[in-house]
């Protein structure tokens, strides 16, 4: 019975510390920094805050006698905090580089119920009707700025190993560029209406071998030279553009899958209520803003579920490391502790000591694996796949939050592994720690 009750009671302490620590790393700025308030102001004004302070130099001047051991415990929070950083980096790049890709200023128009690209098609004949619609916005010509697209995922060998990755090849109508004022040339020229010429992204012309300015390539069978390399900082350096009606013929495409469309000042209302009212134009309607967000949202969530996985795995581990590490040092300071007892320091100032000392050995590890992973990944530029299982170029993004995020798990850890040393250091009896040592 008295075995039951003491498991279940280390059971409810082991539920109270991981939903402590949930709390904890889920606390906004302003909690943290009202937490480390009210523990300094504690530290300072209280007997037993100041016991704790004092406990905390000595054990804080003995670190470099025991640093072999102590460095476990900054090796493996370093570890936790590197790898989840650049996990959640990468999920923050890959959506910050859709995110990009639109703005509140342009519209995308697919069939009705299509969530993408890949699933959507418009009839030649629909265009026209759409282009007729108020809330385009006009060019310099006086024609509506609209660009009927199709998308199409080809086979190219990367440039990293030769092997046969997905492509997107986006075919594009006359006005997509005053559309995308974003997408600059920096080398060569723009693609001719009516011939097999491609632009090239930056981005896949890092990623796919062959992609060089003046070179020839084969698509669909087909025989096309490489014109143009552009810019445009978002997921469209991913891809290949050519003339809309080129690729639909070289791929038997009778119609379109998307219109992209530049909105007049407040055009998105009056577009969408006048697509609304023409039954023949079963159409939906976003800002490309919106359907680019949405597009990243799966992936973002998914990379953010196992780098969370992945790094409570990983603080599993660093705990147990932090929790023998403490152990060993209470062990090793036996007489040192029993000796602070004896002369009057209670129990809660040790367990305070032993437990700011564990937490400085984490923030440290912390600091240690944030500045790893931002020193190594920020800026670090791979691909994935895209929503049309084409290849995404995009970088590792380390922000200022994913590096806090860092830091909290790295102390929650610390708190963790430091709490049960601390509190054996506390119930250790002063005359048998005495005869021990």
């Amino acid at each position: 019975m008295k075995r039951s009750a003491k498991w279940l009671g280390n059971l409810g302490v082991l539920v109270a510390l991981a939903a402590g620590l949930v709390v904890w790393i889920m606390l906004p700025r302003w909690g943290v920094l009202a937490v480390a308030v009210l523990l300094g102001l504690w530290l300072v004004l209280t007997r037993s805050g100041r016991l704790a302070l004092a406990a905390t130099r000595v054990g804080i001047a003995s670190l470099p006698q025991r640093w072999g051991a102590s460095s476990v415990i900054i090796v493996g929070i370093a570890g936790v905090v590197g790898v989840l950083v650049a996990m959640l980096a990468m999920g923050e790049g890959f959506a910050e580089t859709l995110n990009r890709t639109g703005d509140d200023d342009t519209a995308i128009i697919l069939r009705g119920g299509s969530q993408a690209e890949t699933n959507s098609v418009i009839s030649r004949d629909q265009v026209p009707l759409v282009s007729s619609l108020p809330g385009i916005a006009q060019g310099s010509d006086g024609r509506p700025l609209l660009s009927p697209e199709l998308s199409q995922v080809i086979s190219l060998p990367s440039a990293s190993d030769g092997s046969d990755v997905n492509a997107q090849l986006r075919g594009v109508g006359p006005k997509a560029w005053e559309i995308r004022p974003q997408v600059q040339l920096v080398e060569g020229r723009r693609f001719e209406p009516g011939l097999r010429e491609l632009i090239v992204g930056d981005g896949a012309h890092q990623q796919f071998s062959g992609l060089d300015v003046g070179n020839t390539i084969t698509i669909g069978n087909q025989t096309w030279t490489v014109v143009g390399r552009f810019e445009s900082g978002d997921s469209h350096e991913s891809e290949l553009w050519a003339d809309a009606e080129i690729v639909a013929s070289t791929y038997n495409r009778p119609a379109y899958q998307s219109i992209t469309a530049r909105l007049a000042g407040g055009g998105m209302q009056a577009l969408k209520a006048a697509m609304a009212a023409d039954p023949r134009l079963k159409l939906d309607i976003e800002t490309t803003r919106s359907y680019y967000s949405k597009q990243s949202e799966g992936l973002t969530k998914l990379i953010k579920v196992l780098g969370t996985v992945i790094g409570a795995i990983m603080a599993i581990g660093a705990v147990f490391g932090a929790l023998n590490t403490m152990y060993a040092a209470v062990a090793g300071r036996a007489r040192e502790i029993a000796t602070m007892r004896a002369i009057g320091f209670r129990g809660l100032p040790v367990v305070v000591a032993v437990m700011l000392e564990t937490m400085l050995l984490a923030l440290l590890g912390g600091i240690l694996g944030a500045a790893l992973a931002w020193l190594v990944f920020n800026g670090y530029t791979v691909s994935t796949l895209g929503s049309n299982f084409s290849q995404v170029v995009f970088s590792f993004r380390v922000s200022p939050e994913l590096l806090w995020s860092g830091l909290k798990w790295a102390l929650g850890i610390g708190l963790v592994g430091g709490l049960f040393p601390a509190l054996r250091a506390a119930r250790l009896p002063v005359t048998t720690a005495l005869r021990a040592a």
